[in-house]
């Protein structure tokens, strides 16, 4: 199996001399890290290729000045509606699944917990992520999207390391078949359908916009929001079918 990651939001809570940059509004209410599962990644990188050159060459779109950003790729964030339209479109009829962690971001949480660290964060998030899912296959090939001063080959070995030793723990089984890539998204397709997949539902926590998510979200297995203590102590979880992401269930985000 194949997992792909990538992250969204800023981890940061404070700026220059200590100031609050989520009270002040600059900076996102929430920080989020999710990954695709696929075990054929071959297939769907054939077909977003197709995708691109088909929009880069389209006469009606070649006039839309991000167009030209489409030689590096596919990112949501700097994408036209256009290509947005037909990439969602394109992955809604794909083969793969999604698992996402939202970290809604309170300066005392991230100050016991993580010590301010983004990599501790980070760390953490990765490790959430995955204790359930490590022992579902023999081999897993896992591929980061790089993030400056952020994640490291050796960061994200520490995560896997506690993530399978939480694996073992709870259900007796252990996998030393984890394999680590650090990756830019230009460089590996894969990576931007994950990006596509947390804009989406970054649009819901930042923007209580639903739109993005309510296309795609039978692509995403579940949505952990981590930090909601206010609805549950471990966090909400949040399924497609079983509780799920709406307006009417999600609290509201502080910032």
């Amino acid at each position: 199996m194949y997992f792909y990651f990538d992250e969204s939001g800023d981890p940061a809570i404070l700026g220059h001399h200590g100031r609050n940059l989520l009270k002040d509004g600059k900076v996102s209410k929430t920080f989020s890290v999710g990954y695709v599962e696929t075990g054929n990644p071959h297939d769907l990188t054939v077909k977003l290729e197709h995708l691109r050159q088909d929009l880069m060459n389209d006469e009606y779109l070649k006039a839309i000045p991000s167009i030209k950003n489409l030689k590096n790729g596919f990112h949501a964030n700097k994408d036209c509606q256009e290509v947005r339209m037909a990439v969602f479109k394109l992955l809604k009829q794909s083969d793969f699944c999604a698992y996402i962690i939202v970290a809604r971001k309170n300066e005392d949480i991230f100050r016991k917990k993580f010590n301010m660290s983004n990599k501790k964060l980070y760390k953490f998030l990765v490790t959430e992520l995955l204790k359930n899912q490590v022992h579902l296959y023999k081999n897993i090939d896992i591929y980061f999207s790089e993030m400056r001063n952020v994640l490291s080959v050796q960061n994200m070995t520490d995560a896997l390391k506690e993530a399978v030793e939480k694996s073992q723990k709870r259900i007796g089984t252990e996998n030393e078949n984890l394999h680590i890539y650090l990756q830019q998204p230009s460089h590996l397709p894969l990576l931007q359908v994950i990006d596509y997949i947390l804009w989406a539902v970054y649009r819901v926590y930042e923007k209580n916009e639903f739109r993005y998510f309510d296309f795609i979200k039978d692509k995403i297995k579940y949505v952990y929001d981590i930090f909601d203590t206010k609805t549950n102590h471990y966090g909400v979880y949040y399924y497609t079918a079983n509780n799920p992401l709406t307006q009417k269930n999600l609290s509201p985000i502080s910032g």
